[in-house]
Order: C-alpha cells, then structure tokens, then sequence
C-alpha cells in the first residue's frame, strides 16, 4: 500500500459504524467486511478529506510506528476493493 497516494472509498461501498468499529459492504462485489479498529474506521472516513494515506492516518491520530501495521489494513482493503486509488 503506498501511502503517500490519495484512496478514496470505492463509490459502492456503504459504511455502518458500529461500537466494535464498522462494517463497509460493497454492493457490486456484495461483499461484507468488519472493520475491528474504530481508528482504522477513523481513516478510512479521513481518506476523502486528505491528499494521501499517510495524512489520513495522521489524522486519524495514528502515529508513525503504527503506519505500517495500517497501511497493510489498507492494503487488505484496497485488495478487496473497498477502497482504490483516487485518479483525480
């Protein structure tokens, strides 16, 4: 996951935020995801408003030495296709 790119959440995906953190569904792949981490739901609502994934995270109030462990939560999501690169 390179996270000096923009992501946005993928336009088909809805978001339930729940007390344990969310659940994101995809209503073209039909697919449900658990999002166990309300930091990591924290980011992915910031991924819209910030020019990368990096300032997502940072807004998010997550720190450097944990990046790594939330770009490849990113990453997993990004393989399923919740969320994707922003083009523009």
């Amino acid at each position: 996951m390179d996270l000096d790119r923009a992501w946005d959440l993928h336009p088909q995906v809805s978001v339930r935020p729940e007390p344990f953190g969310a659940l994101l569904y995809h209503f073209g792949t039909r697919r449900l995801t658990f999002l166990k981490d309300r930091r990591l739901l924290a980011v992915v609502q910031h991924l819209a408003d910030t020019r990368t994934a990096r300032a997502a995270c940072l807004a998010a109030g997550v720190h450097e030495a944990e990046l790594p462990r939330y770009g490849r939560a990113l990453a997993a999501l990004a393989e399923s296709s919740m969320v994707v690169g922003r083009t523009s």
